[in-house]
């Protein structure tokens, strides 16, 4: 068994609006060899995983995969359970999957199943693969070990607790969280209203402040100037200099590095120069330079402050083991590690002990070592340092914290400069005020987990995410920006465009993917056919924006899925042939279904736009449960009659003028001839772009002022519109550029040219590799029953065809379609087709040229005009 081919899909994709997998997946000499079929295969499937007897499957009840298993199921469908369980075992809850045969008679399925965890839900997969080849020849492996790999490889690269619960309370606001690189930096909200944060280090967070709280010999010289309590230490350079100042400080005394963190390398209560001597060497593994601090009497606790308040309050407990008269402490460190609720890292609301040097100084000190039995009930401190990180655990104090310790932790955060600090404070009981018991800021720390918050072993877990996120987002701002997503088989591009410049006329600063590249405003950022996932993100994470306008193609949806979460308005402009017979998608259903996604995607105020005229936007409107807005060239249009009658919002023409029904009364908004772009209603496809482009922009809740202004400048050249329908007048006759590529695009390009007055119409017409056989054809067919001459070009990205193939089935169509075959050319070059058709033009001739390379084209546009010119210029000169 081996993968042929791997998607990770990161948000809502086109078998589920979760994260998911999918692998294609050669069975090889196995594909159609069901699981009962393979000696002892069901057998040491269960023994390995024992709980797939609670998988349901087909059959509806506890144990129906097992059956499916002994009546014989093929091994895709049985790795797709497999992925799902192992990630079940590892803590994760899911549940989709599916497996399908990619096409008949192929050794090759699709395995797709829902993922939480990128790296587990990967790992699950390789682990399905191995153990399942391996079962398969009678072998048996250490499963538990491998679910272990897995858990180590996931805490190492999986969002931390902090992190996570601040993407989940972002999530449940309906906020838009990107995780951002391979760490745990986050962004909430998409263009100028995101926000970054990296565990409870915000993007609001200065620098400054940062750096002193891990300077922890500046921070105490900021709290004592500023009258806040702390212990009294030093800096010392080396050992000598150390125990000077410890003598002087008087024991016991507390070593650490100045620069530390999570209580690394910190040793305390030391009572001796012994006992400093190897705290000095320990300190100095984490930190060159070691600070000396008088030991402060008390309890320990964390404070959390968050934006000038503190929202939660802990006790910290160091961890200890209790003797049972039988076990060493190593032994009941290990029984306390099988704890369910201790992980390695911060994969578990409670950390595994560890047993190191500064635990078995502790030991020493006491007089007891890693071996040392205790008695029944006697209580072992494993380490004096409590934070959880070590093995601590926490008590919930947040209601019981004294005001006057609440304002000295908020005056500390606030004097370091940290919007989020975790203060340490030492002192005898928090709900007395530590000025009276002696207690000390201890220390202020930058981006303090919040672990011990949620998880505490006594009193209530404390959503301090919320606090965070209120702070990042306070009441009545805005976290995030309009979204509007545009797919379609054709007319997405100049959708998209026409709405970019609606939203620009509003004032706002608008990021938009279209097939000619990615845009702020007008300026091209970065050229190419930028219609997928990566060119999405690109602009929802750039801070100028202030709204975004998507075109998503069929390609990006299906290799990535969407590169946002939810937009405010969905478009669909229609449903016709073009990409059939790729990546599965063989029937208009599959298309339909693919581009379907961008309409289900949308916010519960949002709106879905589709188009009342076509068979399968209608279709979709009717099974979709969201707000929609339909539009169609003809008020008669039986959809348009029927929203209007139900009160639903529509965009129709009537009599050549474009209305918007909202609700409860129509609007007259502008005759569509006032629209460039339409040149007098002769391209008639333009008119379709602006009532979708319009319905979008009343879906966003953008006056019909501004949407009429931004129309009546849209024109189709190549300022507003490249590459659409864009005319050039050439010495009496004209060149039109297009990039009609399928059937409907071709159709709809040909009627508008009948539109205008015309002698002969010319085309330079070719289609890309991958379509159909019939797809090419009858585009052939179509230009030969409407063009009096034509020259065949074939793309220079050919799409796996040998040179002249496509050309050779556009000439068959092109002579069923009944034009002369004398009047039919191949020049496979584009540049070169094009300069041939005009060197041939007559006066009032329209050459249209259906393009790959835009730039060629419109070079060529030029050098040809310019070589005319001058022919021109020679005969006036001889006639002269």
């Amino acid at each position: 068994m081996k993968i042929q081919e791997l998607r990770i899909y990161e948000g809502r994709n086109i078998y589920t609006h979760r994260p998911c997998i999918r692998a294609d997946i050669d069975l090889e000499e196995l594909c159609d060899t069901p699981t009962c079929s393979i000696p002892g295969f069901n057998e040491l499937l269960l023994e390995h995983m024992p709980s797939l007897i609670e998988h349901k499957c087909a059959k509806g009840y506890r144990g129906g995969f097992v059956d499916r298993l002994r009546e014989g199921t093929y091994l895709a469908h049985v790795l797709e359970h497999m992925c799902l369980e192992i990630q079940n075992l590892l803590g994760y809850d899911v549940a989709f999957g599916k497996a399908r045969q990619l096409e008949e008679g192929s050794t090759v399925y699709s395995v797709i199943y829902e993922y939480r965890s990128r790296t587990i839900g990967y790992e699950a997969l390789q682990t399905a693969i191995y153990l399942t080849n391996e079962i398969s020849k009678g072998s048996r492996l250490n499963f538990n070990e491998k679910l272990n790999e897995i858990k180590i490889k996931a805490a190492k690269l999986d969002l931390g607790p902090s992190t996570a619960a601040i993407k989940k309370e972002a999530e449940e606001r309906g906020i838009p969280v990107l995780v951002l690189g391979k760490g745990s930096l986050l962004q909430l909200g998409y263009g100028k209203y995101s926000k970054r944060i990296q565990a409870t280090l915000t993007e609001d967070t200065s620098c400054i402040a940062a750096d002193i709280s891990c300077d922890k010999e500046l921070t105490k010289d900021l709290l004592r100037t500023a009258g806040i309590p702390i212990p009294e230490g030093r800096i010392a350079d080396n050992l000598g200099e150390l125990l000077s100042y410890a003598e002087g400080l008087g024991y016991p005394v507390v070593v650490k590095p100045n620069s530390g963190n999570q209580g690394k390398g910190v040793s305390v209560k030391l009572k001796n120069q012994h006992e400093v001597t190897a705290a000095f060497g320990i300190a100095k593994q984490f930190g060159e330079e070691v600070i000396v601090e008088k030991f402060v009497e008390g309890k320990h606790y964390r404070v959390l402050v968050v934006n000038g308040r503190v929202v939660a309050c802990a006790e910290r407990i160091a961890p200890f083991i209790t003797g049972n008269g039988k076990n060493t402490i190593k032994e009941l460190i290990e029984i306390e590690n099988l704890n369910p609720l201790r992980g390695d890292g911060h994969e578990k609301p409670l950390t595994k002990i560890k047993i190191d040097p500064i635990m078995e100084m502790l030991l020493l000190k006491n007089d007891m070592d890693v071996n040392y039995i205790p008695a029944v009930g006697e209580q072992v401190l494993l380490r004096e340092n409590d934070n959880l990180s070590t093995g601590g655990t926490a008590i919930d104090m947040t209601d019981d914290i004294h005001p006057d310790n609440a304002e000295i932790a908020i005056h500390a955060a606030a004097i370091v400069g940290l919007d989020i600090a975790g203060v340490d404070i030492t002192t005898r009981d928090i709900s007395n005020p530590m000025r009276e018991d002696n207690g000390a800021v201890i220390e202020v720390n930058a981006a303090p987990g919040i672990r011990m918050h949620y998880y505490p072993a006594v009193g209530k877990s404390r959503n301090v995410a919320k606090h965070i996120v209120d702070m990042l987002f306070p009441e009545g701002n805005k976290n995030s920006i309009p979204l509007v997503a545009v797919t379609g088989t054709n007319g997405k591009t100049t959708t998209t465009r026409m709405i970019n410049k609606i939203l620009q006329e509003k004032g706002y600063t608008v990021g938009m993917t279209s097939t000619g590249g990615v845009y702020i405003n007008d300026k091209c950022i970065m050229k190419g056919d930028t219609t997928g996932y990566r060119s999405a993100r690109m602009i929802l994470t750039d801070k100028r924006v202030e709204a975004a306008v998507l075109e998503t193609a069929r390609g990006g949806i299906v290799s990535m899925g969407l590169g946002y979460d939810l937009a405010d308005v969905g478009i669909l402009t229609n449903i016709t042939e073009d990409h059939l017979g790729l990546d599965g998608i063989n029937t208009f259903d599959d298309l339909a279904h693919v581009k379907a996604l961008v309409v289900e995607a949308i916010k519960d105020d949002g709106y879905a736009v589709l188009n009342a005229d076509d068979k399968y936007c209608a279709e979709i409107g009717e099974r979709l449960n969201k707000n929609v807005i339909y539009f169609s060239i003809s008020f008669k249009n039986e959809i348009i009659q029927k929203q209007i009658t139900g009160g639903g919002k529509a965009v129709y023409l009537r009599e050549g003028d474009i209305y918007v029904f909202d609700g409860r009364e129509e609007i007259k908004l502008m005759h569509s001839w006032d629209i460039p772009a339409t040149l007098n209603g002769a391209v008639s496809y333009n008119v379709k772009n602006s009532l979708s482009s319009i319905a979008g922009a009343y879906g966003l809740g953008v006056e019909p002022e501004y949407i009429v202004k931004a129309l009546k400048k849209f024109k189709s050249d190549d300022e507003c519109n490249p590459g659409r329908f864009n005319i050039y007048d050439v010495h009496g006759f004209k060149v039109v550029v297009d990039y009609g590529h399928n059937i409907d695009g071709y159709k709809e390009a040909i009627t508008s040219l009948k539109n205008m007055k015309h002698n002969r119409l010319i085309g330079v017409i070719g289609v890309p590799g991958d379509r159909t056989e019939t797809s090419t054809v009858r585009v052939g067919q179509l230009c030969g029953e409407n063009f009096h001459h034509i020259i065949i070009k074939e793309d220079k990205d050919r799409r796996g065809r040998d040179p002249g193939d496509v050309a050779k089935k556009l000439m068959n169509g092109c002579i069923i379609g009944g034009i002369d075959k004398n009047n039919v050319i191949i020049e496979l070059s584009e540049e070169e087709a094009l300069r041939k058709a005009m060197m041939m033009a007559q006066p009032e001739d329209i050459i249209i040229v259906f393009y790959e390379d835009y730039n060629g084209v419109t070079g060529t546009i030029n050098e040809t005009t310019e070589l005319l010119a001058n022919q021109q210029n020679v005969v006036i000169m001889q006639n002269a």
